[in-house]
Protein backbone atom coordinates (compact mmCIF):
# COMPACT_ATOMS: atom_id res chain seq x y z
CA UNK A 1 0.00 0.00 0.00
CA UNK A 2 1.29 3.44 -0.93
CA UNK A 3 -0.13 6.75 0.39
CA UNK A 4 -0.31 9.77 -1.24
CA UNK A 5 -1.94 13.62 -0.44
CA UNK A 6 -4.52 14.52 -2.75
CA UNK A 7 -3.80 18.21 -3.91
CA UNK A 8 -6.50 20.89 -2.90
CA UNK A 9 -7.14 21.51 -6.23
CA UNK A 10 -8.15 18.19 -6.95
CA UNK A 11 -9.66 17.02 -4.47
CA UNK A 12 -13.85 16.95 -5.10
CA UNK A 13 -14.48 17.72 -1.93
CA UNK A 14 -12.74 21.77 -2.47
CA UNK A 15 -10.84 22.28 0.99
CA UNK A 16 -9.52 25.29 -0.02
CA UNK A 17 -5.89 26.24 -0.08
CA UNK A 18 -3.63 24.18 2.15
CA UNK A 19 -1.90 25.61 4.75
CA UNK A 20 1.59 24.13 4.97
CA UNK A 21 2.93 22.77 8.87
CA UNK A 22 5.82 21.79 9.78
CA UNK A 23 6.59 18.86 12.63
CA UNK A 24 9.87 17.91 13.68
CA UNK A 25 10.29 13.72 13.32
CA UNK A 26 13.43 12.30 15.54
CA UNK A 27 15.00 15.75 15.17
CA UNK A 28 13.79 16.00 11.31
CA UNK A 29 11.53 18.23 9.77
CA UNK A 30 8.36 17.08 8.03
CA UNK A 31 6.08 18.61 6.47
CA UNK A 32 2.57 17.99 6.23
CA UNK A 33 -0.96 20.60 5.90
CA UNK A 34 -3.04 21.63 8.75
CA UNK A 35 -5.83 19.59 9.56
CA UNK A 36 -3.42 16.36 8.60
CA UNK A 37 -3.04 14.03 12.09
CA UNK A 38 0.28 12.95 13.19
CA UNK A 39 0.10 9.49 11.72
CA UNK A 40 -1.20 11.41 7.93
CA UNK A 41 2.19 13.48 8.15
CA UNK A 42 3.74 10.68 8.75
CA UNK A 43 2.15 8.70 6.18
CA UNK A 44 2.54 11.40 3.91
CA UNK A 45 5.76 11.82 4.27
CA UNK A 46 6.50 8.14 3.49
CA UNK A 47 7.39 7.43 6.91
CA UNK A 48 5.77 3.71 7.52
CA UNK A 49 7.33 2.40 11.17
CA UNK A 50 7.28 5.17 14.33
CA UNK A 51 7.83 2.52 17.21
CA UNK A 52 8.87 -0.83 18.26
CA UNK A 53 7.38 -3.01 20.28
CA UNK A 54 8.79 -3.60 24.12
CA UNK A 55 8.88 -7.38 23.67
CA UNK A 56 10.44 -7.90 20.49
CA UNK A 57 11.52 -5.10 19.14
CA UNK A 58 9.15 -5.25 16.16
CA UNK A 59 8.40 -2.13 14.16
CA UNK A 60 4.99 -0.79 14.43
CA UNK A 61 3.03 2.36 12.75
CA UNK A 62 -0.26 2.93 11.91
CA UNK A 63 -3.03 -0.61 12.22
CA UNK A 64 -6.82 0.25 12.80
CA UNK A 65 -6.34 4.33 12.16
CA UNK A 66 -8.79 5.02 14.30
CA UNK A 67 -7.46 4.88 17.83
CA UNK A 68 -8.32 1.63 18.81
CA UNK A 69 -5.19 -0.64 18.87
CA UNK A 70 -2.79 1.88 20.28
CA UNK A 71 -0.19 0.43 17.04
CA UNK A 72 0.50 4.13 16.38
CA UNK A 73 1.73 5.47 19.72
CA UNK A 74 4.28 7.97 19.75
CA UNK A 75 6.39 10.35 22.25
CA UNK A 76 4.70 14.11 21.50
CA UNK A 77 5.70 17.53 23.20
CA UNK A 78 7.38 15.34 25.73
CA UNK A 79 3.94 12.97 26.18
CA UNK A 80 4.07 9.58 26.14
CA UNK A 81 1.77 7.31 24.44
CA UNK A 82 -0.36 9.69 22.13
CA UNK A 83 -2.20 7.84 19.30
CA UNK A 84 -0.66 9.79 16.14
CA UNK A 85 -4.11 8.55 14.24
CA UNK A 86 -6.39 10.44 16.36
CA UNK A 87 -4.22 13.73 17.25
CA UNK A 88 -3.99 16.48 14.63
CA UNK A 89 -0.85 17.82 13.86
CA UNK A 90 0.06 21.35 15.04
CA UNK A 91 3.11 23.37 13.84
CA UNK A 92 6.47 23.13 15.60
CA UNK A 93 4.79 19.72 17.31
CA UNK A 94 7.92 17.45 18.21
CA UNK A 95 7.48 13.70 17.45
CA UNK A 96 9.59 11.00 18.77
CA UNK A 97 10.10 7.23 18.18
CA UNK A 98 8.70 5.75 21.15
CA UNK A 99 9.35 1.88 22.34
CA UNK A 100 11.95 0.31 24.39
CA UNK A 101 12.71 -3.46 24.75
CA UNK A 102 12.24 -5.29 28.03
CA UNK A 103 14.96 -4.20 30.56
CA UNK A 104 16.19 -0.87 28.80
CA UNK A 105 16.07 2.11 30.16
CA UNK A 106 12.06 3.34 30.08
CA UNK A 107 11.11 -0.27 30.30
CA UNK A 108 7.68 -1.32 28.89
CA UNK A 109 4.46 -0.66 30.01
CA UNK A 110 0.83 1.32 29.26
CA UNK A 111 -0.75 0.27 26.09
CA UNK A 112 2.27 0.74 23.96
CA UNK A 113 2.77 -3.39 24.56
CA UNK A 114 -0.08 -4.46 24.52
CA UNK A 115 0.27 -5.69 20.98
CA UNK A 116 3.49 -7.49 21.28
CA UNK A 117 1.92 -10.89 20.09
CA UNK A 118 1.82 -14.22 22.36
CA UNK A 119 5.64 -13.63 23.13
CA UNK A 120 4.05 -10.05 25.14
CA UNK A 121 1.34 -11.86 26.81
CA UNK A 122 1.59 -10.59 30.50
Amino acid sequence: MTSRRVPAAADPVRPGPDRPLTIWVDGEPVTGTAGQTIAGVLLGAGRRQWRSTGQSGAPRGVFCGIGVCFDCVVELNGLRDVRACLRRAQDGDVVARQGERLGEPGGPGGPADAHDGPEGAR
